[in-house]
């Protein structure tokens, strides 16, 4: 296994004032939202549910969607290697259900040449309708591959792989976009020439999460980043990174001007986010947050399609759906012990028992109204392959040790 390069957060203040403060936000204004247009295809409104792994296949894909606007809600990340290799859980994955307006995938990949066959079988197989790739993730087991966040540092690969698979997909007309963050860390940004590298290869748009990747999910993103590559490129700039209620997806459009934004963490248990977003947009003040008895509705059509996703098996519908409760009933004063029961659910039957047990009257909690949920921890180091600093180029030695052995698992 290739050494890795360990970077200190230093340079990268967590601390500080968080660019939503009312203080820097301009006099009370609905901004305007155009509709995005993405090579053929025209989103309505530019609203998206940014892929996460283990979340957003199209069981909550269609929740989110029913709430929202017509936006783009992208699959969950599939891996290039894998979707090659045609892993079962990858082609999985790819599938979309017929309620789903804009089919949309991303994919992740490091090696140019394997990402792009990856997009060829998209195009062959007629998989979707758009395809954005991954250039955002911070994790440590795609970083320390040369993926995801770190891959914009060489320049190289970033720029041949992006390449490709845009000649790839403009000869079936299917628009491609790219996710990116503002660079390794403070002393290695890397997004507003990576934004134009995208724009000037054909990427249709660009999504900024507004952190490095040593900051990874801590602190406050730093919303200014997203306004600086929106002066900066020709194409649509949709802005991600702590929006967590309806009207910190109108503060970032008013302080960024970005032409959209893009949700992740903060639609985990309540997809009803999207509808409020889809009100404040449209100047309407109606807030959808659903009393328990709701919620537990919300929580069985999930299960319901989640056993439709994995063809019958409740077993597997109810795994899936652990975390997705947990998120669900964040907030609710239920209790550890039934916490606890639910998590040891193994089918509808076990689902339903504990349901019932709820009291459906119990309002929805105050003090988790547009709260941050999901991953808040802080990055202490960023693990890189080993020399991946040393130069904004691969030489051809480096290109062999990345993908000499093919670093993308082809299993899941």
């Amino acid at each position: 296994m290739a050494a890795e390069t360990v970077i200190d957060e230093r340079g990268d203040s967590l601390v500080g004032e968080d660019p939503r403060s009312p203080r820097s936000i301009e006099p009370d204004q609905v901004p305007h939202m155009a509709p995005v247009q993405l090579g053929s295809i025209t989103v309505p409104t530019p609203v998206v549910l940014s892929p996460m792994a283990g979340v957003t296949n199209w069981p909550f894909r269609v929740i989110c969607e029913e709430y929202g606007p017509d936006g783009l809600y992208v699959a969950e990340m599939i891996t290039a290697r894998a979707l090659v290799a045609r892993n079962p859980k990858a082609l999985r994955l790819c599938h979309f259900a017929p309620s789903e307006k804009i089919r949309s995938l991303q994919l992740y990949g490091v090696n140019p040449s394997i990402t792009e066959q990856a997009a060829k079988i998209v195009v062959d197989e007629g998989m979707a309708d758009h395809v954005d790739l991954n250039f955002g993730c911070p994790v440590p087991k795609v970083t320390r591959r040369g993926g995801g966040s770190a891959l914009p540092w060489k320049t190289d690969i970033f720029t041949e792989l992006i390449s490709r698979v845009v000649k790839v997909c403009d000869a079936a007309s299917i628009p491609v976009t790219a996710k990116i963050r503002v660079g390794i860390d403070h002393n290695h940004e890397t997004f507003l020439e990576a934004g134009h590298i995208a724009q000037e290869e054909g990427c249709k748009a660009v999504t900024l999460h507004a952190r490095t990747t040593a900051e990874y999910y801590g602190g406050h993103s730093d919303w200014s980043r997203i306004g600086e590559l929106k002066a900066s490129l020709d194409i649509p700039v949709f802005g991600n990174g702590d929006i967590w209620g309806a009207e910190d997806a109108l503060a970032m459009v008013r302080q960024t001007g970005c032409d959209g934004v893009a949700v992740g963490r903060g639609c985990q248990g309540r997809p009803w986010l999207f509808a409020n977003i889809k009100n404040a947009f449209e100047g309407n003040p109606e807030r959808i947050n659903p009393n328990l008895g709701e919620v537990c509705r919300i929580i069985r059509r999930h299960a319901e399609l989640l056993t439709e996703f994995y063809e019958g098996d409740e077993r597997m519908a109810v795994h899936d759906l652990r975390k997705h409760i947990a998120w669900y009933l964040k907030g609710f004063p239920v209790g550890g012990s039934t916490r606890k029961a639910f998590m040891e659910c193994e089918n509808m039957a076990d689902l339903e028992r504990e349901m019932g047990n709820l009291d459906p009257s119990i309002e929805y909690p105050p003090r988790v109204i547009d709260k941050p949920r999901g991953r808040v921890r802080f990055a202490k180091k960023v693990h890189l392959p080993y020399g991946w600093l040393d130069a904004r180029t691969t030489t051809h030695e480096e290109r062999e040790t990345l993908f000499g052995d093919d670093p993308m698992d082809a299993s899941y």
